[in-house]
């Protein structure tokens, strides 16, 4: 099983996107929080500071194996990134709004193409889950979760913009490897 873990504030209130911001220290605290109490066999982060740090942290203390993997990144937001949202719905209404509906087809100016985003969190969320049997935590951004939330619920993208993911946020999923989908749509039962 794989539970996504949303990393801690960093205090940025903006769309940070590819910035390599660290954790503040309440979002060491919320990040400390989250975990206590839970149990994995692995951790699995995204290579950002503000997941990374965390992830190394809760490795060595408990003696997990980490792997950082840069697919698990946040999504490109090009030339949004590190923008207040609030300036962007007062700067370029118009735009933001479209980005919001439909971000699969109006993606932010120099942003990252949505498509190639959905290919790479699928590909990183099947190597991350190569053993059902454990139990595997995800560290990762509010993008990439709702990215997932949205394709697992059969929702249309647009519903990302709807869809909160709190800081230090846990999110256990069934996923499904492409070894998986590709049995399932054969009619191949394992």
């Amino acid at each position: 099983m794989l539970v996504l873990m949303r990393h801690g504030t960093t205090g940025q209130p903006s769309y940070r996107g590819r910035l390599d911001d660290a954790l503040s220290e309440l979002g060491w605290a919320q990040s400390r929080a989250a975990v206590a109490g839970e149990h994995w066999d692995k951790v699995v982060s995204s290579t950002l500071r503000r997941c990374a740090d965390f992830a190394h942290e809760l490795g060595a203390a408990r003696g997990l194996p980490l792997r950082l993997d840069a697919r698990l990144v946040e999504y490109d937001f090009g030339a949004w990134q590190g923008r207040r949202i609030e300036d962007l719905e007062r700067e370029e209404p118009a735009a933001l709004a479209r980005y919001r509906a439909d971000p699969e087809h109006h993606i932010p100016p120099g942003g990252e193409d949505f498509a190639a985003f959905g290919r790479r969190i699928t590909a990183a969320l099947d190597d991350a889950d190569t053993d059902p049997s454990q139990r595997v935590l995800v560290l990762t951004h509010g993008a990439v979760i709702r990215w997932v939330q949205c394709r697992l619920a059969g929702l249309p993208f647009g519903a990302m913009a709807e869809t909160g993911i709190a800081n230090a946020s846990l999110h256990a999923i069934e996923w499904q490897t492409e070894a998986a989908r590709n049995d399932e749509r054969l009619g191949v039962c394992a």
